[in-house]
């Protein structure tokens, strides 16, 4: 059975993008991008939203850009082997290859999706991951924390949600990225609750 996995690059303060919806202060240099390469060799799916869908589909030409380096390169040819599914109620059309559009996001769907593929699967993006965090079917948070405090912004964990997990794995970086890599503990049942609690 795949894996449901969750990972992004967040600031210290728990944000995948600042109050300006600016992120350029997680751009991974060569040794976090090879990291994050060799952690997403397994992976076979990647599910987006559209805006994370606009902004991954660069990946689709990168390879083609002269000079480009060898762990550039590397990733865009993985992310263009790799199916994309984008759930957006407004893309009329995907502009990769291996892509296609579903209108609603649909639990069971991505449960079958995990029961069939032979590849683990990652979900990207807060809101959809925040979808796929409260079904209880994410099995593994990848958080590639950068130095920086951001204030504010799009959190990586959606607000209510309660979780117990197990450190899997903990990788510091010499630029003073740490990549945290956790598993959901056996038995954790997926708590939420109202703002107001």
């Amino acid at each position: 059975m795949a894996k449901l996995i969750y990972g992004m690059m967040m600031s210290l303060d728990g944000y995948i993008e600042d109050a300006r919806g600016s992120f350029g202060w997680a751009a991974p240099d060569e040794r976090v991008h090879s990291y994050i390469n060799e952690l997403d060799s397994s992976v076979g799916t990647f599910l987006y939203g559209r805006r994370m869908y606009e902004t991954m589909v660069y990946w689709e030409t990168a390879d083609a850009i002269p000079d480009q380096p060898p762990f550039i390169r590397d990733w865009a040819r993985h992310w263009k082997s790799a199916e994309k599914i984008v759930y957006s109620r407004t893309l009329a059309a995907p502009r990769s290859a291996r892509t296609r559009i579903e209108r609603a996001f649909d639990g069971e769907a991505v449960r079958r999706l995990k029961a069939e593929s032979p590849h683990d699967i990652t979900v990207s993006g807060p809101k959809l991951a925040s979808e796929a965090i409260r079904l209880g079917l994410v099995d593994e948070f990848l958080m590639i924390v950068c130095p920086a405090i951001v204030g504010g912004g799009k959190r990586f964990f959606p607000v209510g949600v309660e979780l117990n997990l197990d450190l899997m794995e903990e990788r510091r970086f010499d630029n003073g990225v740490v990549v945290l890599r956790y598993t959901r503990s056996l038995g954790d049942k997926t708590q939420t609750r109202s703002l107001s609690s």
